[in-house]
């Protein structure tokens, strides 16, 4: 972890997985195009994790904020989605004002685990078991996305929608591998709930990033 510790705490740099203009696959914004910044870093540490290889932050280099910033406004889109790993173990205060600043909308992918830095136009809180959200970010967010892998999962989903604004959307999402297996428990349970919808990573069907 001693890498973790040379990460600058005001958010100067930030260890960068990847960036890449894509069409967002998930949830409420499925099917618009958006530039995506990945960060590196995560200890939750989910099972079915379909991104391991952002879970040390030491294998990513540490790139300077502003750059990260002007390569989303050379993107040419018009919003940018923050995910991980876990972003907001990093202060992403200098990252999102410079994004806005830019005149870009400002979204985050999270599971709340760690303190909310950044002034964001849309929060989608996913959270896990592993490391529940912390402070008020469930009153924050814009989006709840539940992973669904086995029945167990639905109560875990009930408990966050009760601590959700009034005005957040609701998704269960299938577990990618277990798909098969759950979507139609995750069907019926959307026909008896119909306050929930379902989310697919739809990005996977299109063979996208």
């Amino acid at each position: 972890m001693d890498k973790v510790q040379e990460i600058s705490p005001d958010g100067l740099e930030l260890p960068l997985v990847e960036e890449f203009f894509t069409i967002q696959g998930e949830g409420y914004h499925s099917g618009e195009a958006a530039w995506f910044i990945r960060l590196g870093g995560c200890d939750i540490g989910c099972n079915w994790c379909d991104s391991r290889f952002t879970w040390d932050p030491a294998m990513h280099p540490l790139v300077p904020t502003e750059k990260i910033v002007e390569h989303a406004l050379d993107s040419g889109s018009k919003s940018v989605i923050v995910t991980g790993g876990e972003p907001l173990m990093w202060n992403l205060d200098i990252l999102c004002n410079g994004l806005k600043n830019a005149g870009l909308s400002t979204f985050i992918e999270t599971s709340g685990a760690y303190r909310l830095s950044g002034s964001w136009d849309w929060i989608c809180l996913s959270p896990k078991k592993n490391k529940p959200p912390l402070g008020d970010i469930c009153l924050k967010a814009d989006e709840l996305k539940v992973i669904i892998e086995s029945r167990d999962d639905f109560e875990w989903a009930e408990k966050y929608r009760k601590l959700v604004g009034p005005g957040c959307r609701l998704y269960l999402q299938p577990e990618w591998k277990r798909f098969r297996t759950v979507i139609p428990e995750i069907v019926s349970y959307v026909k008896e709930n119909p306050y929930w919808k379902i989310s697919l990573q739809t990005h996977k069907y299109m063979h996208i990033p």
